[in-house]
């Protein structure tokens, strides 16, 4: 398929966003919880923000389709698609903390070809397209590139939180973390970002969505680093992920998690 370049909009659509999100950010919004039990937050600034980028795409591409967080699909079977997650890490958003991000993925024939994550706050952008991967901030830009980090014995592993895994996962997790020369709780789509930076080496999650993670494959490979489920296959649905900087790494923990 001929690659389309709709890099532009995007810029528009996190712009957007953040305009509607950052006026909630460190104020006394109101919380509700999803869920009947346990706590999965969503506030007015995930509301807000994915009704303005939902707005933008209905104005400027009729044709396709949204995935998104807070407000359901539609046309998800359009050629292109886009995935969005108006706020990536809402419970640090409640909690003032700048460990959050805007993801704007999209999909062409089901499969990532552009993300973007964005926080308004910091002032900095993430983005990639499978081949190649981008920060920009407010000191400049540069070309992001996953590190070297064939062993697990000399990884920094990253995950959200202990309460995203079953038991049994949580064991498999562990089999992994007993090894790494690092395990971090924390950082939500902050840690994939890391990892394509070249400060992560391995993130694994579990209980993933699409609109968690579609925005972050094309950054993570276009940085040279792989996104895949624990069993080796496309990250694209969600569930359980592991990202790796180095394809050494990301074999090596995969059997891991394999073997238990």
């Amino acid at each position: 398929m001929t690659p389309v370049d709709f890099s532009a909009f995007v810029d528009r659509l996190a712009t957007a966003s953040g305009e509607a999100i950052l006026p909630f950010f460190r104020t006394s919004l109101g919380v509700e919880n999803k869920l009947r039990e346990g706590f999965d937050p969503v506030t007015a600034a995930d509301k807000a923000g994915e009704t303005v980028m939902r707005a933008l795409i209905r104005d400027t591409f009729p044709e396709h389709g949204v995935i998104g967080e807070e407000h359901g699909d539609e046309r998800e079977d359009a050629e292109f698609v886009w995935v969005l997650d108006p706020i990536d890490g809402t419970r640090s958003f409640i909690l003032g903390m700048p460990i959050w991000g805007t993801l704007i993925g999209l999909t062409r024939g089901g499969h990532p070809c552009y993300g973007m994550m964005s926080q308004p706050y910091v002032g900095e952008r993430f983005h990639g397209d499978g081949s190649s991967a981008t920060w920009r901030g407010r000191t400049g830009e540069r070309r992001l590139r996953a590190r070297a980090c064939p062993r697990l014995e000399d990884a920094m592993l990253m995950s959200t939180s202990p309460t995203m895994f079953t038991e049994e996962e949580r064991a498999l997790f562990d089999a992994v973390s007993v090894d790494a020369k690092l395990t971090r709780w924390g950082g939500d789509c902050y840690a994939y970002c890391m990892l394509a930076a070249g400060h992560v080496d391995l993130v694994i999650e579990a209980d993933l969505k699409p609109f968690d993670i579609v925005a972050l494959i094309p950054i993570v490979e276009g940085a040279g680093g792989v996104v895949t489920t624990w069993d080796g296959g496309p990250a694209t649905n969600g569930g359980r992920i592991i990202a790796s900087g180095d394809e050494r790494l990301h074999e090596a923990a995969l059997k891991r998690l394999a073997a238990g």
